[in-house]
């Protein structure tokens, strides 16, 4: 019977979602956004709020 190999658990880094790379820009769509919907957050508002970023000249990291 061959030994058995142990198992290490390997540590994974915590993944946080995409960053914007203009944060001054992204804050100011962001509270647009806020007033504009009434449900926010919300996958229409956050869609809104990625188009219209990009659409701004902002980008993600």
């Amino acid at each position: 019977m061959p030994a058995k190999r142990k198992t290490t658990k390997k540590k994974r880094s915590k993944r946080k979602g995409a960053t914007p790379t203009n944060p001054s820009l992204y804050a100011r769509v962001k509270a647009e956004a806020k007033r504009k919907f009434k449900v926010y957050p919300s996958a229409y508002a956050n869609g809104w709020l990625v188009r219209t970023y990009k659409k701004r000249g902002g980008g993600y990291r």
